[in-house]
């Protein structure tokens, strides 16, 4: 279950620029005096997000809009090396390396979108840098060496993305429906480890809750997926007001 479930507008695109488009017309449509608006931008590894979240800051900063923009990428609120560490070795497999609920500083992100929000003072953006130990990742420090968000006056938009924004934790009785009835096809389609108990899922669905501050400062989202990943283009983008 995720907070798309709402009222969307639904369109398919057959080329990137479309897709930017119509996501760029939408967010203008949705500006209003009271700024920032946040935009929730969701979809799978490969669906071209971080692309698309990119181009739409571009699109959205230059004339005739100039706005100022943020983007934020859900990787760069990462746990510090350590407390990755620590987490992996639990007896949880979801949790040996990074990316799903759990793995994430979520009082850090609250901050910083707090912060933005306020528009009373600059904001410096946190940084996980990926390659560093061995490529298990480390975050950077907020020492001023990093992208400063200059306020006031507070910004016009601001964007994250990332492949669960917006997923919001289900029931226990829905958990358990969907570990009888279609985790084990899901599970080989994702590659995931045969070893993965049901503990281990429900583990990842209870970190949900903690994420939910965070999709509470969204406006809108925006939910890209591919319909073939093996191809470059295709895509469709749900709308959700």
């Amino acid at each position: 279950m995720t907070a798309f479930n709402r009222r969307f507008n639904y369109l398919n695109f057959g080329v990137m620029r479309s897709s930017l488009q119509f996501a760029c017309k939408h967010i203008i449509k949705h500006l209003t005096n009271s700024r920032p608006l946040f935009v929730g931008l969701q979809g799978p590894q490969g669906s071209g997000k971080s692309y698309l979240a990119s181009q739409l800051r571009t699109c959205l900063q230059s004339p005739p809009h100039t706005l100022r923009v943020v983007v934020l990428s859900i990787d760069d609120l990462y746990l510090p090396y350590d407390d990755l560490a620590a987490l992996s070795h639990s007896q949880n497999p979801l949790w040996k390396g990074r990316g799903h609920p759990g793995t994430h500083d979520t009082a850090l992100g609250i901050d910083i979108l707090s912060r933005l929000k306020s528009g009373c003072a600059d904001v410096e953006l946190p940084r996980f840098d990926k390659s560093l130990y061995g490529g298990q990742g480390d975050r950077l420090p907020l020492d001023g060496t990093g992208i400063i968000v200059k306020q006031p006056p507070t910004v016009d938009v601001v964007i994250l993305e990332g492949w669960f924004v917006g997923f919001c934790p289900v029931s226990n009785e829905v958990l358990q429906e969907r570990w009888e009835n279609t985790w084990n096809d899901e599970r080989q389609k994702l590659g995931l480890p045969e070893n993965i108990q049901i503990a281990d899922i429900k583990a990842i669905n209870d970190k949900l809750h903690e994420y939910l501050p965070l999709w509470n400062f969204f406006d809108i989202f925006i939910q890209v997926s591919r319909k073939n990943i093996a191809h470059q283009n295709g895509f469709n983008i749900y709308c959700l007001i």
